[in-house]
């Protein structure tokens, strides 16, 4: 009885505490996110070392890099609604505990193998983390106004991770080995699991039915093959590859089936009555589209800063700070513009400045032209972060309280399949600019202009091979073509980003602020905690 008493006891306090020490619960959050956020950029300029140290054919590093985002889009959903089950704080300090394991092994792995397994850990790790994070500010700030200035900070905290993982990579690698890019991680989440246990507070949905088990996994496998379908797409891969159309079709009919299920079911695992709702299933549209215009930007940006302008892999970071500092202001500045103006005009306004520096960075040429790249980065990150804020936001809150986690990891795969997608199409439109533009170089033989279409970088490993006139002017026609891609893969994402801003125009034009009433998660009989298969 004692035992029950202190339970219940400690429960009280850790919720009460929410709403004194809320803030403080907020900067706990965004330490976990800082970590998920990092983790998934930091080993990009890692990846020649580890190629030198493990050997790893080409295979197995195409896994090294991309298993981590693979295996966490896909358990998104999983673990959000386990957490609406079983409590979010819980499954939060489990993915604490496990990505401080997996990233102990993962910086001691002596070959290719135990490396991709430590990586796929790490990403279980973080689809417990991510939606947990969302789903826990739902619920120690239950007013909308104050909700929105924390769900800016959480933003800006996740712009300033992926920024800083390719510098804090190239700083440890030019002072210790590779895996100490993951070692970092193991002392955070150690201060992480005893300050979330007694600070964080516990939630849950409202526990009404069994956890669908096989739902959950058809969800995981689905997301699994649509999300590795797309990725190889944007890696080059063609649709006659044998894996990547039975990965996309297998993937789409299990989601297929996965709805169907839900539908059926009394107490469903997602509750798709949510995308009835035009403010939710339009956020989540929004987010699909910021990130569809972002990702492929950012990927071919990082090439024309580097192989066209001839910029290190420092000096090309550097150049993208300003887009994340734009990103910082803007989620910082979020709560204010979304009263003042409403996540209607908000959306729409930030895209359609986006699609303005978009459009703005079409002037850069073969050229260094610092001012114009300072000019477009800073409107580019400003809107982008403008309009992902005003989504997030808008989702979240229009979200039953009980379905947060389900929310949150919906909101979150939204934005991995948006960024998967964009780095498919964009891709593909950049190449089909960019190849046509190396036929028929004078002095070079057609098999050679056929290897120098695949990539810009290929373009000039050919070039150095031909040497003389011939390699000369094929490397000046790569460049030419390619930033003929450029320009043309840009006014494509302006495109984008104008649909965007028309899909926008369905948000609510207010932002609705009442408070909402809190309750204390009623203790369950064990009948209600069982799960179905």
């Amino acid at each position: 009885m004692s035992g029950t008493t202190t339970a219940a006891a400690a429960l009280r306090r850790r919720t009460a505490g929410a709403g004194a020490n809320r803030w403080v619960v907020l900067v706990v959050l965004c330490v976990s996110l800082l970590l998920v956020a990092v983790d998934a950029t930091v080993l990009h300029v890692a990846v020649p070392a580890v190629t030198e140290d493990l050997k790893p054919g080409g295979m197995e590093l195409l896994w090294i890099v991309d298993v981590y985002p693979l295996v966490c889009a896909s358990l998104l959903i999983l673990f959000g609604t386990l957490g609406d089950r079983i409590g979010r704080r819980r499954v939060l300090l489990l993915g604490y505990a496990l990505f401080g394991v997996a990233s102990g092994l993962a910086a001691l792995a002596d070959s290719a193998q135990v490396l991709i397994v430590a990586r796929a850990l790490l990403g279980v790790g973080g689809a417990m983390i991510m939606p947990a994070t969302l789903s826990i500010l739902r619920q120690v700030f239950p007013d909308r106004r104050e909700r929105a200035l924390a769900i800016g900070i959480w933003s800006a905290v996740a712009a300033v991770g992926a920024a800083i993982g390719p510098l804090l990579g190239g700083f440890l690698l030019e002072h210790f080995w590779w895996g100490s890019v993951f070692l970092v991680n193991i002392p955070l989440m150690l201060v992480s699991l005893p300050v979330g246990r007694v600070l964080l507070p516990e939630s849950k949905g409202d526990g009404k039915g069994p956890w669908d088990v096989v739902g959950a996994l058809m969800a995981a496998a689905g997301l699994f093959g649509v999300v590795l379908g797309v990725k190889r797409l944007g890696s080059g891969e063609s649709l006659g590859s044998l894996l990547t159309v039975p990965s996309l079709v297998v993937g789409a009919a299990l989601l297929v089936a996965f709805v169907r299920r839900q539908r059926r079911r009394t107490y469903p695992l997602v509750d798709l009555k949510m995308f009835a709702r035009p403010a939710f299933s339009t956020s989540v549209g929004c987010i699909v589209l910021a990130m569809l215009a972002l990702v492929g930007l950012e990927l071919i940006a990082a090439q024309y800063l580097q192989l066209v302008l001839g910029l290190s892999p420092l000096e090309t970071g550097l150049r993208l700070l300003p887009l994340t500092f734009a990103a910082m202001a803007a989620g910082l500045a979020g709560a204010r513009m979304l009263r003042r103006f409403g996540p209607r005009r908000m959306v729409c306004a930030g895209f359609c400045l986006t699609a303005f520096a978009v459009v703005l960075l079409t002037a850069l040429g073969r050229t260094d032209d610092c001012a114009l790249m300072l000019s477009g980065f800073v409107l580019l990150g400003f809107g982008l972060e403008t309009t992902l804020f005003g989504a997030y936001e808008s989702m979240l809150s229009e979200a039953p309280q009980e379905q947060a986690g389900g929310a949150a990891a919906i909101g979150e795969t939204s934005y991995q399949l948006g960024a998967g997608i964009g780095i498919a199409l964009l891709g593909t439109v950049m190449n089909a600019a960019y190849a046509p533009g190396l036929s028929g170089v004078p002095g070079v033989p057609a098999s050679a202009s056929a290897s120098a279409g695949h990539s810009l970088g290929e373009a000039y490993e050919v070039a150095a091979q031909l040497g003389g006139s011939a390699g000369a002017a094929l490397r000046h026609a790569a460049r030419d073509a390619f930033v003929h891609g450029l320009h043309v893969t840009l006014l494509v994402s302006a495109g984008l980003l104008l649909l965007g801003a028309a899909m926008a125009l369905r948000l609510p034009r207010v932002m609705q602020c009442e408070p909402e009433q809190v309750e204390l998660p009623a203790p369950r009989d064990a009948a209600d905690s069982r799960v179905s298969v």
